[in-house]
């Protein structure tokens, strides 16, 4: 397992991130079997979200830990806040960030986080309140670090300028057959739908600000429209590719696409998704591969983008 210190912190986190967003469906035995699973194959980082099966995934989280102190030194425990999912529509005032990280706390049985996200951007926030709020939370030893998930640059900026706080992640969908992060750059200026600017450069924005990237949904094509790993009636080039570098390297397909993105030198983490254990441990062999430049481009042409 490869581990990085994220940019602007003491944290050395694997590249490997176990998610919990449907652990809701496991029993407290079974999610208990998941993480010591996820431990034995070296990941240390859990990712979270106050919406994940209302709230219910983080409480299920700690009571099958038995969550304790001990146990909490061995982990990185993030969590997301700022949608009201119910309603439908998303909330950065300071009331909503505090009232959420209290019941974040409450259900992981933690007194702290290691880092907090803001979820999805919110076109109404008002970087004062959320400057406000992250500096009660960063005083009152609630929250370590802070970033958000699904912004892009201009939107992190009118954050950042109110912040005393650097914000060090963004998490974004990323899979080798989404990809919006990359296709513009490689396209540029060419008379092809790869070449429109879905993402304002947000990878380069990242990589120059030390913001480390999470990609989630790494095993997903567009808005969740299925997996493509062993889709060979949509994606037939991409899975006889994938098999075949499997191959190479004693490895499943699940791990080479896991490699696809690990292989970048931004030092992307992944977020698996995952309920099974067999599935997560092939994910993990995926920390390390060190695919070929070659190799990474092939896959991203076999899976349908255009390399000029």
């Amino acid at each position: 397992m490869k581990y990085t210190t994220l940019p602007g912190t003491d944290l050395s986190a694997s590249n490997i991130i176990m998610g919990n967003m449907r652990i809701d469906s496991l029993s407290l035995r079974e999610i208990d079997q998941l993480v010591k699973s996820a431990q034995e194959a070296g990941i240390n980082f859990f990712d979270h979200a106050d919406i994940y099966g209302d709230g219910e995934c983080e409480s299920l989280f700690s009571q099958a830990l038995s969550m304790d102190a001990t146990m909490r030194e061995k982990m990185i425990i993030q969590s997301k806040c700022g949608i009201h999912k119910d309603e439908g529509y998303f909330d950065f005032s300071k009331e909503h960030i505090l009232r959420s990280v209290e019941g974040i706390l409450s259900r992981l049985q933690t007194d702290y986080l290691d880092i907090l996200l803001l979820h999805r951007p919110d076109p109404l926030v008002e970087p004062e309140e959320v400057s406000q709020a992250f500096d009660e939370l960063e005083k009152s030893g609630k929250v370590r670090y802070f970033g958000v998930s699904n912004h892009n640059p201009m939107q992190i900026e009118l954050l950042q300028s109110a912040l005393s706080q650097k914000l060090i992640v963004n998490q974004m969908q990323l899979a080798i057959a989404h990809t919006p992060l990359i296709d513009s750059g490689i396209a540029l200026n060419m008379t092809k739908d790869q070449s429109i600017n879905r993402d304002s450069s947000t990878l380069e924005y990242c990589r120059l600000k030390d913001i480390t990237l999470q990609a989630w949904s790494p095993f997903q094509t567009g808005f969740f429209e299925g997996v493509f790993l062993g889709d060979y009636d949509r994606f037939p080039e991409l899975n006889k590719v994938l098999d075949r570098l499997a191959e190479k390297y004693k490895v499943s397909p699940d791990a080479i696409a896991v490699a696809w993105i690990t292989r970048h030198p931004a030092n992307i983490q992944v977020v698996t998704g995952t309920t099974k254990i067999d599935r997560l441990q092939k994910a993990s062999d995926g920390s390390e591969i060190p695919l070929t430049r070659p190799e990474w481009y092939e896959l991203y042409k076999a899976a349908g983008n255009i390399v000029p």
